[in-house]
């Protein structure tokens, strides 16, 4: 049964890189949203933050419908209606049709993410070793792809539609293609019903250490991606071009550090891959909160990059065995969905907090505030331990072929 673990493998990936280049594409162009339908700098954030709310309401509806559908079938059909919905914010002419594209993008991105990362950790499980983090360097992967495509259409002064339908005619049929192949990982009927026993009865109070690691790992996340640019420009008196680099060199930090990720936590275990990682996102803040000029500043997010990259992954992975060795391993996925969550939740606090610190305060000062937050985790490390006797002396046990039926039987 290898070659189903590869393929499903294989596919999901894709699934994570098509998405990364999807949301790449949505956020990179708000300045030309806005100016297609009018959007006023008022309104522009009402829009915004419906996005990760909405999301936040597909993740929980895909908690209640994982119970009864398989989360491959969720991924499969959530997908393309992203896809769309993104062309579909590309094509429209009139703001009500912005709000509806944004509104089924949110929703459908909630399922999506929750579906993605249950299958993610379901193949951990079935492959017995660190994986999770391959799949979310995929998906920075495809963020650099999204952002780099997103610059072409904006130098080339390209319409909207024009730059969102060739990217959504190849990754919508591939991604329905390699659908087939998605692997369950545990035997498609036998699975739905264990998910209706044990879903219900995960308890937030056991999931809360994670769900605050999930927040302040987004709240440093969006912290770079929303003020990066601003900081290297107004604080540190950076040109303008060179504002733009902080972002990029932090991506592909980001991706850099998940591609070797695995290999760290297979080597030394997740505990100390993820107390690593929060120790070098704190030192990135302080370089960049104590920076003179703007190139130590850019090595501060460049620090960042490659010490929050490994929260979110190892945050889903250790809630997904967290609640499988509490619960058993239907509970998994309920657990997972409740933690996606937070994803949305520190999207929403991390840029307006650190807006209102940085004009009440300084914007040097705000930069602590992540800095601290991301710190807390060292006190939730050993959330992110596994049992010995599900993984042995070592860090891995050892693999196994269970895989039960891949989605195309379901």
């Amino acid at each position: 049964m290898t070659h189903v673990l590869r393929r499903g493998r294989a596919s999901l990936a894709f699934s994570f890189f098509a998405q990364g280049v999807a949301f790449a594409l949505l956020v990179t162009r708000i300045p030309a949203i806005q100016d297609r339908y009018g959007v006023s700098d008022g309104l522009l954030p009402v829009f915004l933050a419906a996005v990760p709310i909405l999301a936040g309401v597909g993740s929980v509806t895909t908690e209640r419908l994982v119970k009864r559908i398989p989360p491959s079938r969720l991924l499969r059909w959530s997908q393309p209606v992203v896809l769309l919905a993104l062309l579909g914010v590309g094509a429209g002419e009139r703001m009500v049709e912005l709000g509806l594209a944004l509104a089924v993008f949110g929703l459908a991105v909630g399922v999506l993410d929750a579906s993605m990362n249950m299958l993610g950790v379901r193949l951990q499980r079935s492959y017995g070793r660190s994986i999770m983090l391959s799949f979310h360097a995929v998906y920075s992967l495809g963020g650099i792809v999204g952002a780099s495509l997103a610059w072409v259409g904006a130098h080339w002064d390209l319409a909207l539609v024009v730059s969102y339908l060739p990217v959504v005619v190849v990754l919508l049929p591939a991604a329905l293609v390699g659908s087939r192949w998605y692997v369950d990982g545990g035997g498609g009927a036998d699975v739905v019903a264990e998910e209706a026993a044990a879903g219900a009865s995960v308890s937030f109070k056991v999931l809360l250490p994670l769900c605050l690691v999930m927040t302040f790992a987004y709240i440093g996340d969006s912290t770079v991606s929303n003020w990066s640019a601003k900081y290297l420009q107004d604080v540190l008196g950076s040109s303008e071009q060179l504002a733009t680099v902080p972002y990029n060199v932090y991506m592909v930090t980001t991706l850099l550090g998940r591609a070797i990720g695995d290999f760290g936590v297979r080597k030394f275990g997740a505990v100390a891959v993820v107390r690593m990682g929060a120790l070098v996102a704190a030192g990135g803040f302080a370089v960049v909160a104590g920076a003179p000029g703007a190139w130590v500043g850019m090595l501060g997010f460049t620090l960042l990059g490659l010490g929050l990259c490994v929260l979110v992954p190892q945050t889903f992975a250790a809630a997904g065995r967290l609640a499988s060795e509490k619960y058993g391993p239907g509970a998994s996925d309920a657990a997972i969905a409740r933690l996606n969550v937070f994803n949305y939740v520190g999207f929403l606090i991390g840029s307006p907090l650190v807006g209102a610190l940085g004009d009440a305060w300084s914007y040097r000062g705000a930069m602590l505030v992540p800095m601290v937050l991301v710190l807390v985790t060292l006190v939730y490390a050993r959330s992110f331990a596994a049992q010995p006797d599900r993984y042995g002396d070592g860090h891995e046990r050892p693999r196994t072929a269970d895989v039960g039926r891949g989605s195309n039987g379901l």
